[in-house]
């Protein structure tokens, strides 16, 4: 029997409320076995070698035990897409978070829009709201310096992500800090596509490190580096299920130090989930829980015969590759 053989798989596809990197459905395998159910959703973009880690996150999960939490919730941030002001403002305020996330640097979009996007949901926040923006990789060095020094009057927590490659991350941050330039510089691709994330502690090209648990590797991978790390880390989602985000909150609440809201509050993005009690926050935290899956909602929200052979020809190449 092949590694995969010992689960029971199931395959979904769940619709979202606002297109997020550039698709309106997510599709997330359903992984169960002896702890439960786990979730295996690399995005359509990985390939190889990258997958292997997503499944070594997902066997984790439906495999062994727990972690120890050393807290009963954990406080998240809302994520706020590339919408126009006015829906970025509702989106703030409703969220009942008290830190929001930001996408800005969308293809097609301009400065003045995301700098309105900002206005708006620090207003839909209200007094004492934090703001982090997430460029995810988009500029050139010379573009994030110019960028980033107009942003850093905007009293933003951290910036997500300016540059994709570490070395340009890295000049980046050391210009600003030449030009006295106080803008934190957060790191989530750099660590979770990067075959050596040491490299932007090398480098000194953070002051953050992201971290998610299917691309690292499962929660004991990512509890490990976060012991090793010499930077604050902040947990965030892969866009996950309920299934998926429950893993991340996991990680979050062992942890010995939790500084940062965490990015997990990313259900609230689907019209659907799996269970018929979807991790959403409550004034701004999550809860520590095991998430029952219900074969009614999984049954509902199905993807069609060609995903599932889809996904299972995926899993059984990465599986087979290890």
């Amino acid at each position: 029997m092949s590694e995969s053989g010992k689960f029971v798989t199931r395959v979904v596809s769940l619709p979202m409320n606002v297109r997020f990197r550039g698709i309106t459905h997510r599709e997330v395998m359903l992984v169960q076995g002896p702890s439960g159910w786990a979730e295996w959703s690399p995005f359509l973009d990985y390939s190889g070698a990258e997958l292997r880690p997503w499944w070594e996150a997902c066997r984790e999960w439906a495999s062994e035990a727990r972690p120890v939490p050393r807290r009963t919730t954990v406080p998240v941030n809302c994520t706020i897409p590339a919408v126009e002001p006015q829906r970025a403002h509702d989106l703030a305020a409703a969220s009942g978070c008290r830190t929001a996330k930001i996408k800005i640097a969308e293809p097609g979009q301009s400065e003045g829009d995301d700098l309105e996007r900002i206005a708006a949901v620090r207003d839909g926040l209200g007094p004492g709201g934090v703001v982090r923006v997430d460029a995810n990789g988009a500029w050139s060095v010379d573009e994030a310096e110019r960028r980033l020094i107009r942003l850093a009057r905007e009293d933003l927590e951290y910036v997500e992500q300016p540059c994709m490659a570490v070395s340009d991350l890295a000049e980046v941050r050391h210009r600003l800090i030449r030009r006295g330039v106080h803008l934190a510089i957060a790191a989530d691709e750099s660590i979770r596509r990067s075959d050596d994330p040491w490299r932007v502690v090398e480098l000194e090209a953070a002051d953050v490190a992201v971290l998610k648990v299917q691309p690292l590797g499962g929660v004991k991978a990512c509890l490990d580096l976060a012991a090793r790390l010499p930077i604050p880390v902040v947990v965030s989602s892969a866009l996950e299920s309920s299934v998926g985000l429950a893993a991340g909150v996991a990680l979050a609440a062992a942890l010995p130090e939790l500084p940062y809201a965490c990015g997990l509050n990313t259900g609230g993005m689907f019209t659907a989930d799996v269970t018929e009690t979807p991790l959403r926050a409550v004034n701004g935290e999550l809860p520590v829980t095991e998430v029952v899956v219900s074969p009614e909602r999984v049954s509902a929200v199905a993807a069609s015969p060609e995903r599932q052979a889809f996904w299972q020809a995926r899993l059984m190449a990465t599986v087979g590759a290890a």
